[in-house]
């Protein structure tokens, strides 16, 4: 039926429907011989193996969505994949999800290839709508497609930063939309930024006849996320939704699916994409669903979601102790931030510090923001680089709540943070009363914890 199997499969299992896919492979055949420059063969036995033997990788040189007639086992993992990744899709709330297709690249370049597409169909359009978030790669998609970012700053909402949708309408009117490529617009995001007003943009985007990508990085272990992007679709427009496979599904870096709500749409931009292309991805997430199972995915969606609200309640307590605040972010479902004022105050580096020691205490992917950063990315200029917002008003830490997580991880992290906070909270009182704030010797006693 081409749909994830509700009880997952054991690995014999999977082993066995992966052999037999191989041996449809002419690579494969007893007997065969190839004469051609691309005959799959592998002169290590060893990544043979690592890839069961599926040598020929996905499609054909005009259309990575294509059969092979000489791969195909290849050709029906690319196919079966593609269909159980889109029931997965729907199953993670987008329902009316028309089409969707693993690519062999990560969100940044998947997202390129969406903008690629679109060049054929608005040749006049030079400008991409987006809402400002301060991560490198949807912002490089941009420019390595060939277009011109125009960036809309955030709106302070309480603690949060919402899309200011009048700029991005009125940014419209002043460019005129069909020197408009698209929208580009986020769901997952690193607090106080919360995901896009989907609906919002959308009902813009079809009132002004401009196409709507979305940037779905790691949101579709959020239900918050998913079901933004199908209110976005059921009230107005959406073109694309990217999605990065290591980030939802827990495999190696190195694919992305990109789905829609219009099949046809979906099938130009797997014919834009040049040549053949790796199976990994497709292997490796077809491999992940087929063990999991619906159930299991379900199961770990569920257990984020516990996790998300552990997380924050914990953080909260740990935050109050230290006399800082976990900020209020209702609207991000996945990442929370906690102040780092009286750090910040006490001491100019002191920010940039605990992450460091975060980091050397093996505390992973929690991110440290100073106030006012600068950086240049390909010739632009971001003030408050990280906070996504030229002066937001206080430092802080983010910690995220993502599919796999543990309790132990949440409590070791907790635990480590606490020790760090202190060690600066007893520093900042011995430079109080020496009135030596910024001593050499601070960095050397932190360091000793």
């Amino acid at each position: 039926k081409g749909k994830c199997p509700e009880d997952g499969w054991d690995e014999s299992t999977i082993e066995l429907f992966l052999h037999e896919l191989a041996i449809m492979d002419s690579n494969n055949f007893l007997g065969n011989c190839g004469v051609g420059e691309r005959e799959g063969r592998c002169a290590s036995g060893l990544v043979a193996r690592r890839h069961y033997r599926l040598i020929h990788g996905i499609g054909r040189s005009g259309d990575i969505s294509a059969v092979q007639p000489k791969a195909a086992g290849s050709s029906l993992l690319n196919k079966l994949t593609n269909s159980v990744v889109l029931d997965v899709i729907k199953l993670a709330g987008v329902r009316t999800v028309a089409n969707c297709f693993v690519v062999p690249m990560a969100t940044g370049m998947s997202l390129t290839l969406c903008f690629l597409t679109l060049r054929h169909k608005r040749p006049k359009a030079k400008y991409i709508i987006w809402p400002r978030i301060d991560q490198k790669s949807c912002f490089k998609s941009m420019i390595t497609a060939g277009f011109e970012p125009v960036v809309i700053e955030n709106v302070l909402e309480g603690d949060e930063l919402r899309t200011d949708v009048g700029a991005v309408e009125a940014k419209i009117k002043a460019l005129g939309a069909e020197n408009i490529l698209c929208v580009h617009s986020t769901t997952s995001c690193f607090a106080p930024r919360v995901p896009d007003r989907l609906e919002e943009l959308a009902v813009i985007c079809a009132n002004y006849d401009i196409p709507h990508i979305v940037n779905n990085a790691y949101g579709v272990q959020s239900s918050k996320c998913m079901h933004l992007i199908q209110q976005g679709a059921r009230v107005g427009r959406i073109d694309a939704f990217v999605q990065s496979l290591d980030k939802n599904f827990m495999v190696p870096v190195g694919g992305a699916i990109i789905a829609g709500f219009n099949e046809s749409f979906i099938q130009e931009i797997s014919k834009m994409y040049p040549g053949r292309a790796s199976a990994s991805p497709s292997l490796d997430v077809l491999i992940t669903l087929l063990s999991l199972g619906a159930s299991g995915y379900k199961e770990l969606l569920k257990e984020r979601k516990e996790m998300f609200s552990y997380l924050s309640s914990e953080l909260k307590k740990l935050a109050d102790n230290h006399n800082e605040r976990l900020l209020d972010t209702p609207h991000n479902p996945i990442s929370l931030a906690m102040s780092l004022k009286n750090l910040d105050e006490n001491n100019d580096a002191a920010v940039t510090q605990l992450g460091s020691m975060l980091f050397t205490r093996q505390v992973s992917g929690a991110r440290v923001v100073p106030c006012g950063s600068v950086q240049t990315v390909n010739n632009y200029t971001f003030k408050g680089f990280m906070s996504h917002a030229n002066d937001y008003p206080c430092a802080y830490l983010n910690a995220a709540s993502a599919i796999g997580i543990k309790k132990q991880d949440v409590d070791v992290f907790l635990k480590r943070l606490d020790k760090c906070l202190k060690a600066f909270g007893k520093e900042a009182r011995k430079d109080k009363t020496a009135n030596e704030i910024g001593s050499p010797d601070t960095d050397t006693e932190l360091l000793k914890d």
